[in-house]
């Protein structure tokens, strides 16, 4: 079998069991999200917390909830990273220095797990399944909760309440992403990933010099890693570790785990504001820019252009041969496209328009298929803009899902479309012109930039995956990054929030012979063609310095 008919016969397969999963783990999300009752285990949880989950919530009392649990959260994480080396289970590991445990801290409460250390080689039992694993889960779900609240803001009318935030984070852990990781950590043991609490091993001499392998939770915090969009390796190789991901049925099963939740919520969206279609819409403008991503990421990897590429059936530098150039170009295209972040290749060993291609799925606000709930929030925002744009050329007022986008509206989702390019525009900007910063870069030139444009891209955009070459260790990224993660996934809500409370205080405005059909093919081109002009041209002359200058150069 050829390696590109191999990689197609793995697309298919994944698009296949993405479409058998999509109704019934949809469906079941707006049943979790709409339901009144609290299972027992939920009502310790509240009862702990002291909490009450019939309590609604407005916009700011929501986004309180959203900000206390999050700050709370890093300051916990921090602690546990800087006391690690009293802790049991340490295997002898050193607590964490101040820089780096900040920077851990935030990448894992932001949903991004950037990490700019050696897992095997930093971390013990203790920080990887108490602290890391467990921010897997509740980053995750605090990002589907924001998602829920700006759905029920379509869906409310005349009020300005959305919920209750804690009823919503316990719901969305312990009945959905709970679950569904206990599933796929089995069937990754099942497929070869190890799962155990063993310390650290030789394995006897190599090449002059001794080689060490630790063990771990690695098959739990890899299904959790990947259903959560996190990203975070238990190994610094991260997915293309064999103790993370064995074999190429275990790879397609993390594609999976990946995408599935994401590409759900949309039907969980039309269920919520009772038009299945409109979740359908929202379906189709993601399907098609992730398909024709992955699609030309493959076209790009698997082009011959010399002997060892005709050789290796396309360009296999930086990726393992147990993947292949169809799987990794699929899982680089999935992780980017959302907020994941996990790695099975290096990202800097593509070609350069395929490196460009990685960096530009991020550069477009993660939204297709997108996080868990940061997609479809995402989406949403440009949803809005894409209406206004309609509204503008046929001179009304824009509506979408019978509310109207006013001034106020607008305004808020221009902010959260701006906040992103700004944070990675400007830190790029500034580590490039400080003397400092560019001696992190392995490369010079448009490789050494892209270098430095992709860390900030993936963290600012809540990622997490890296170029490799750079040196991130340093003071200076640890803290530029670390800022720029928090500020790039709690700013953003912050304007979903208030989004959501303009919405729900509106009275619904009946649909007219004038209104914008948003469930037509013609409002996903219209949408498909907003989001790439509005959001992927902002990029482009940074683009144009790196990956751009890089293709066109090879």
């Amino acid at each position: 079998m050829s390696p590109v008919l191999a990689g197609v016969l793995q697309l298919l397969a994944l698009v296949v069991a993405l479409g058998l999963a999509y109704r019934p783990l949809g469906d079941y999300m707006a049943a979790v999200y709409s339901s009144k009752k609290h299972l027992r285990v939920e009502k310790w949880i509240y009862k702990s917390i002291g909490a009450n989950p019939d309590t609604e919530m407005r916009w700011p009392a929501y986004l309180r909830g959203v900000l206390a649990f999050s700050a709370v959260s890093v300051v916990f994480l921090y602690l546990l990273q800087r006391l690690q080396g009293g802790l049991p289970g340490s295997l002898g590991f050193a607590s964490i220095d101040p820089d780096q445990a900040f920077n851990t801290a935030a990448s894992f409460v932001a949903n991004t797990n950037w990490q700019s250390y050696y897992g095997e080689q930093a971390m013990g039992h203790v920080v990887q399944t108490g602290g890391l694993a467990v921010q897997n889960f509740v980053s995750a779900a605090v990002g589907i909760a924001v998602a829920v609240a700006l759905v029920r803001g379509f869906a409310r009318s005349r009020t300005g309440e959305l919920g209750n935030f804690w009823s919503d984070l316990v719901r969305g852990t312990i009945r959905i992403l709970l679950p569904l990781s206990v599933v796929g950590a089995v069937l990754l043991v099942a497929c070869g990933a190890i799962q155990n609490f063993s310390g650290i091993h030789g394995v006897g001499q190599f090449m002059g010099g001794s080689q060490q392998w630790n063990g771990g939770a690695v098959a739990s915090q890899e299904a959790i890693k990947e259903l959560g969009t996190n990203g975070g390796g238990y190994f610094n190789a991260n997915s293309a570790h064999p103790f993370e991901n064995p074999n190429g049925l275990s790879n397609l099963l993390e594609i999976f785990l990946i995408l599935v939740i994401p590409f759900a919520l949309t039907r969980t969206f039309g269920r919520m504001v009772g038009s299945l279609k409109q979740g359908y819409a929202i379906l189709a403008t993601m399907g098609v820019i992730w398909l024709g991503f992955t699609a030309l990421m493959m076209w790009t990897e698997f082009s011959h252009h010399g002997p060892a590429f005709d050789i290796a059936g396309g360009a296999m530098e930086g990726k393992e041969t147990r993947f292949g150039v169809g799987g990794s170009s699929i899982f680089a295209v999935a992780t980017t496209l959302t907020s994941t972040g996990a790695v099975n290749s290096f990202h800097s060993s593509f070609t350069g328009f395929g490196g460009g291609i990685t960096m530009l799925g991020m550069q477009l606000g993660e939204i297709a298929p997108g996080g868990t709930g940061s997609g479809l929030y995402g989406m949403l925002i440009m949803a809005i803009i894409a209406v206004f744009i309609a509204g503008l050329m046929v001179g009304r007022t824009p509506e979408y899902l019978g509310k109207k986008i006013g001034t106020r509206e607008i305004k808020l989702a221009a902010c959260y479309i701006l906040i992103t390019p700004a944070l990675v525009l400007c830190f790029t900007a500034a580590a490039m012109a400080l003397p400092t910063p560019v001696h992190s870069m392995t490369n010079s030139g448009a490789h050494g930039f892209s270098e430095i444009l992709y860390a900030y891209t993936s963290g600012a955009n809540n990622n997490g995956s890296a170029f490799a070459g750079l040196n991130a260790d340093t003071q200076w990224f640890n803290t530029t990054i670390g800022l720029a993660m928090l500020l790039g996934r709690f700013l953003p809500m912050v304007f979903v929030l208030a989004l959501a409370g303009s919405l729900a205080e509106q009275k619904p405005v009946p649909a007219t012979v004038g209104t914008l059909g948003t469930h037509k093919p013609l409002f996903t081109g219209l949408l498909v063609g907003t989001i790439l002009i509005v959001t992927g041209l902002t990029f482009f002359p940074a683009l144009a310095l790196g990956p751009l200058a890089e293709g066109l150069a090879s």
